[in-house]
């Protein structure tokens, strides 16, 4: 086989064989002028469409399947020249309005002028039958926009930007996408989902920033700051900051002092000090910490609007009622939810938070009939309806998002109706959403918050309900009895065990709903869970291997990380001879997908899982059904989207499926923590299957070092709030 060579060819573009829309890599057959067989080139060629003319540079290889094939370093495209060129141009579904019908008709009308007639006088296309008014105006916006577009990705592309992105550049900015790059390429990461600070440097360096421009350090800075937020802190101190800007930015230290100085002054971030350490905040996120002191001691210093009752009495009628005797713990719990105007119920399972809440709900319907019941995901608010028997909502369908300008419409303004509101998986409340949430509860309404806070925190920045406990400004019940019923499941007391810092019990007992499968070699760990996976849980417990079970796994990659077995389960449990390929993933219709981000406008939030029921091509469209809600997707907006038949133990919080099966390996020793297996245990209903070593488990349970997150808002609580009364 000769070696490689450089060379160039130049054809016209017959079809388009295979496109990556994110990273621009397609493969086309070219029909040179004077040969019969058509060329097979491939490359980064973003804006090519079938009729067009490319000059291409590039090399010859063979590919052992596809044989001889060019790929192309480099390229221009011209218009296309002849008349089949065009009618090729126009058929390729590149302009909404037009298919291969309405090319034909367009070509045969005009001929070579066709293009001209787009470009100059667009309304004759009116002069074609089928085309009214509304198609015209579809077909003239289509085509003035992949005029533009194609102008911005070719430059975007000279600084290594994919298509998918430039066409996002392109709906923020339209025609002056251009000239804003070149202004600020950093103003595209605060602007753009998925653009961070580094993918704008890069455009930046491209443009010829220097490192020291001080657009380069505010972006810098703030990214820093937004990208520890998702990460779970609200703010940095000072020096951690100062150490990490200056390894991301490469620049003197003297210069991130000024630029944090210059920020702080202009207000866009907020500089304090806490217990003698300066303290950094973007402003946003400052706002929200104050805002969720401010409105707790709002409500703490109001009256509540319900009546007194004979706590004696209440407790006996209750029991009475629910045929049951409440523990010490239980009556004390439900005492304090009856008197005071906040009260936190923290406890972990079988602790008899349910019965609890069921406790309060009998009495309290008895006063009023202006009762909410909330949780901060679908799944969660599910749970709580079916233990209650009462409408439980999200948090965020409760507060009514505004999809006209943003936020929610229930706040000061038009607070929530009611008397009482419960607040369960309080844990998973982030910032941003508690100081949501506190904003829209009435002065006179009562508010009790149950969650366990030895879970994981929110995904989202803050560690909310920890702070609230700890600042012992509001009155806390800690429950710790596990109830009889619950001690006979090995779930709920290994996961009491591992809580405690105790090796859980792995014996594996014919009848226990807790199995440990030990394998040392993570291809060993995969084959396992495959096998429990497609043949053993559903032969044994008749489980759906898609609806019942769900993977956990501490990390994103390595060999038994999310990305790996979500790749292995995928083809699997759901191979497909069409899949789509976007965004570096590869999707197929009855695929399990999890949500990455809040997104109001769909009604789906970030860790929301739910499996794709279609893949219109020809529309660029998915389907995703998330419990009931059906969701529809552009192709560009895949990015919100992932697999989901493994994920991160951190996004299913608040979430419960009848078994959990989790790897548990020394590669992920830097993950292994006490919290994040104890909140992975309690994922699961019916079944938790460990696969790993002993050695992993045992450095899980003992590594009880909590990852610190950096947060204000125990200092703003402490400052603000005033002490606990004694009833």
């Amino acid at each position: 086989m000769t070696e490689p060579y450089h060379d160039q060819i130049t054809g016209c573009v017959e079809n388009i064989v295979f496109a990556s829309e994110e990273s621009g890599f397609k493969i086309a057959n070219l029909k040179e002028p004077k040969k019969k067989e058509l060329t097979s080139i491939l490359g980064p060629l973003p804006t090519i469409q079938p009729g067009e003319t490319l000059f291409c540079k590039g090399i010859w290889k063979h590919h052992p399947k596809y044989g001889k094939q060019f790929e192309v370093t480099s390229y221009e495209q011209s218009a296309p020249t002849d008349i089949l060129g065009i009618q090729k141009y126009l058929e390729s579904g590149l302009i909404k309005g037009i298919g291969p019908s309405y090319a034909k008709k367009i070509v045969d009308k005009f001929g070579i002028n066709t293009l001209k007639v787009l470009d100059e006088n667009p309304e004759k296309l009116s002069q074609i039958p089928g085309i009214g008014a509304k198609r015209l105006e579809l077909i003239q916006k289509h085509w003035k926009e992949q005029h533009a577009i194609r102008h911005v990705m070719i430059f975007l592309q000279g600084h290594h930007i994919s298509p998918n992105l430039a066409q996002k550049i392109y709906k923020l900015y339209g025609d002056e996408s251009i000239q804003r790059v070149q202004e600020n390429p950093y103003a595209l990461a605060k602007k753009i989902f998925g653009v961070g600070f580094k993918t704008a440097d890069t455009i930046a360096h491209h443009l010829g920033f220097e490192k020291s421009s001080p657009h380069r350090v505010d972006a810098g800075i703030e990214f820093l700051l937004w990208e520890l937020s998702n990460e779970g802190h609200v703010c940095m101190p000072h020096a951690e900051l100062l150490i990490q800007a200056k390894t991301l930015l490469e620049v003197e230290e003297t210069l991130i002092e000024q630029r944090l100085e210059a920020l702080s002054l202009e207000q866009q971030l907020i500089a304090l000090e806490i217990d003698g350490i300066l303290t950094h905040w973007v402003r946003p996120l400052y706002l929200k910490e104050i805002s969720i002191a401010q409105q707790l001691d709002r409500l703490l210093s109001s009256k509540c609007s319900l009546r007194e009752v004979d706590l004696s009495k209440a407790i006996d009628w209750v029991e009475e009622k629910m045929h049951l005797r409440l523990a010490e713990e239980q009556k004390h719990a439900l005492l304090e939810s009856l008197q005071r105007k906040i009260h936190i119920i923290t406890g972990g399972p079988g602790t008899g938070k349910s019965t609890i809440t069921k406790g309060i709900l009998r009495i309290t319907e008895k006063l009023t009939a202006s009762i909410l019941l909330a949780a901060p995901t679908g799944r969660a608010a599910k749970r709580l309806g079916e233990i209650t028997h009462k409408k439980a909502f999200t948090i965020h369908s409760l507060l009514e998002f505004d999809y006209t300008n943003g936020g929610f419409k229930k706040g000061k303004d038009n607070p929530l109706s009611c008397d009482l509101l419960i607040i369960d998986e309080a844990s998973m409340i982030d910032t941003y959403l508690m100081s949501a949430l506190l904003q829209a509860i009435p002065s006179h309404a009562r508010l009790i918050l149950i969650g366990d806070v030895d879970q994981l925190p929110s995904v989202g920045p803050g560690n909310v309900l920890k702070d609230l406990i700890q600042s012992e400004k509001i009155f806390v019940t800690r429950l710790t009895q596990i109830f009889r019923q619950a001690a006979n499941s090995k779930i709920i007391t290994n996961a009491h065990r591992v809580n405690q810092g105790y090796f859980p019990d792995i014996s594996n007992e014919p009848s226990s709903d807790f199995i440990f499968l030990e394998s040392e070699e993570p291809e060993e760990i995969q084959a396992k869970i495959l096998h429990l996976v497609q043949n053993e849980l559903p032969q044994k417990y008749h489980f759906n291997p898609l609806q019942d079970i769900q993977i956990l796994s501490p990390m994103k990659r390595g060999g038994v990380g999310i990305e790996n077995l979500n790749h292995l389960l995928q083809k699997n449990l759901n191979p497909s001879t069409q899949a789509l390929h976007k965004m570096g993933r590869s999707f197929h219709v009855g695929d399990k997908v999890i949500q990455l981000k809040n997104n109001y406008d769909k009604n789906v939030f970030n860790g929301d899982v739910g499996f794709i029921q279609d893949i219109d091509f020809e529309e660029e469209l998915v389907t995703v059904d998330f419990d009931e809600n059906s969701v529809l997707y552009n192709f560009s907006d895949l990015d919100e989207l992932t697999l989901a038949y493994a994920i991160s133990i951190h996004k299913y919080q608040g979430s419960e499926c009848p078994c959990i099966i989790m790897p548990i390996h020394t590669s992920h020793f830097k993950l292994l923590y006490r919290n994040l297996l104890y909140t992975g245990i309690t994922r699961g209903k019916k079944l938790v299957v460990l696969v790993g070593t002993k050695k992993a488990l045992f450095l899980a349970v003992k590594n009880d070092t909590i990852l610190k997150r950096f947060t204000g808002l125990k200092h703003f609580l402490c400052q603000t709030l005033p002490e606990i009364t004694t009833l």
